[in-house]
């Protein structure tokens, strides 16, 4: 019971800074750039741990975990968006990502 009111009361503190990451808009192309740089595509977390070529076990992507995780993505997806239609760049060259890294942000 005391973690459940913990988790609760962490949520509560957080709401203002979630509201806040939620609302900034992306108007300038050297700060996209940075956020894009600096928030990774996918959970830098999740492995494959292999010996001699076999699976031995999954290391789950704990990204989500984070409790702004969802903000922080929505940032940098904002921030793609803005490269990409605004300033017309191909982001799929420009910030190293592939194209099918782009359509989890999509969905």
């Amino acid at each position: 019971m005391t973690i459940s009111i913990h988790v609760g009361l962490i949520n509560i503190l957080l709401e203002p800074l979630r509201q806040w990451l939620e609302k900034i808009e992306i108007n300038n192309h050297e700060i996209a750039h940075v956020l894009c740089k600096v928030i990774p595509p996918y959970c830098p977390f999740e492995r494959d741990i292999q010996v001699f070529g076999n699976k031995l076990f999954h290391i789950p992507p704990l990204c989500k975990l984070n409790p702004l995780y969802e903000q922080i993505v929505s940032l940098r997806f904002k921030s793609l968006c803005y490269l990409a239609d605004i300033c017309g760049e191909d982001i799929t060259i420009q910030n190293g990502l592939r194209p099918a890294a782009l359509t989890k942000f999509t969905h």
